[in-house]
Order: C-alpha cells, then structure tokens, then sequence
C-alpha cells in the first residue's frame, strides 16, 4: 500500500486538476508555480516527485498532465475540498465567498468515513455552491459544455453553470446581481471600446432589460449552458 499522500502534494495534483477541468490549455511548470504560490523551482521539484511516484505526466520543459493514478488522487481532494463548501453554505450559514480558504484548510484533514458522512448529510450534492461538479466517490465526475459569459455577443443568453470562487469581491457583487447558478441570464449590451458588459437576469423567454454592467474579465469568471 502506497503511503498516504501529503498535503503539498495533495495541493499539487488538485491544481493540476483544476487547470484543466474548464480549459484545454496545456499547464506548464511555470504557470503551475503561479497558482500554488511557489517558485518555478520549488514547483519542478514537486513535478519531478509526483511524476517519480507515478502521478504526474511531465516530459523536460513541456507540459504538466495528471496520470491516471494521479487524476484518481486529484479528484479525492477536489471531492473534499467541494464537499465541505456546500456543508459550510448549506449547514454553517457561510457565504459562498467565505468558503473557499475554510475548505483549503479542511480539505487535508478529513477520513474517508467522514467524507461519506457528509456527503449522506447533504444529500449527495453533485455540484458546490459555485456550480462546480462534485466528484462521485469512485472518482468519477460530469463536466458541462459551458462558455464563459465574457464570449457571449450581445443578445445571447444562457443558464449559469459555474462561477469561479477565485474572487471574494466578485463573488459579493455577483450575488447581488442575482448572477449565480441556475439563473437565467442575458446579454444586454457588450461595448468592446470600453470592455463592458452589461448582464441581465432575465426570466427564460423574456427579453433581456439592461442591466448590471461588468468589465469583459471579470466575466471570465462566469459559465453558462443554453437555456
């Protein structure tokens, strides 16, 4: 039995994971660096470990990819991680804004049976309070034909899907708007001079009314299905 991950590498695999999950961009040892926090070379070090264990696909100066073993590994931890998310939201009263840290910290501390436990608590939820699919506990997981709102011509809509929990801030202004998952929302107006979008929540056939006025970035943040 191969010894019990720890929680840098646990770290490692999940953003390897999440790299990918809504993006088919190749992920460097660079751009992996940049989102664990650490130096390029801290982060080839970690590579060459996970990549030695088996985990982790990484051939000199190309890209960095999950083996199956280490996609495996990835999933529990994203699992957790999104678990105790919709148990803070659902059970705890927290902000979908507040939970995001909390769940970084838990994430590496809970057993197998404490994971099942509240996954029959809440449900079986398959998606986190960010609308984020929820990895079934055999590792397997449903990922959306999803666009980002920020590609979205004027006069399109959609249903949202996910919002990425990377922006505290974001997040607070988005639930204001009502722009969250499962909310039917349109494109009233897109200003490609300034970078502006206007967003509005819309009922499902009606037409879209201006409304809340977003910078094209920040709607990277923001997935929708047809609908």
């Amino acid at each position: 039995m191969s010894p019990p991950l720890s929680a840098v590498a646990q770290d490692y695999l999940k953003a390897v994971w999440n790299a990918g999950e809504w993006s088919g961009a190749p992920l460097s040892v660079k751009q992996l660096a940049q989102r664990l926090g650490v130096t390029a070379g801290t982060a080839s070090e970690g590579v060459r470990r996970l990549a030695e264990a088996g985990l982790i696909d990484h051939a000199r100066y190309g890209q960095v990819a999950l083996t199956d073993a280490g996609r495996l590994a990835a999933l529990a931890v994203v699992r957790r991680h999104r678990l105790v998310e919709t148990l803070l939201v659902r059970t705890f009263g927290y902000g979908w804004d507040e939970v995001h840290d909390e769940a970084e910290v838990l994430e590496h501390a809970m057993s197998d049976l404490l994971v099942a436990r509240i996954d029959e608590h809440l449900g079986h939820p398959t998606h986190d309070p960010h609308g984020d699919p929820i990895p079934t506990a055999d590792g397997e997981i449903t990922i959306p034909e999803a666009r980002q709102v920020s590609e979205l011509d004027a006069g399109a809509c959609g249903v949202v899907t996910r919002v990425s929990d990377a922006e505290p801030e974001l997040l607070q202004r988005l639930a204001k708007e009502g722009v969250v998952p499962g909310t039917h929302v349109a494109v009233a107006l897109r200003d490609e001079a300034s970078a502006l979008l206007e967003l509005a929540t819309v009922p499902h056939g009606d037409d879209a009314e201006r409304g809340a006025a977003f910078g094209l970035p920040a709607l990277r943040a923001v997935w929708v299905v047809p609908g």
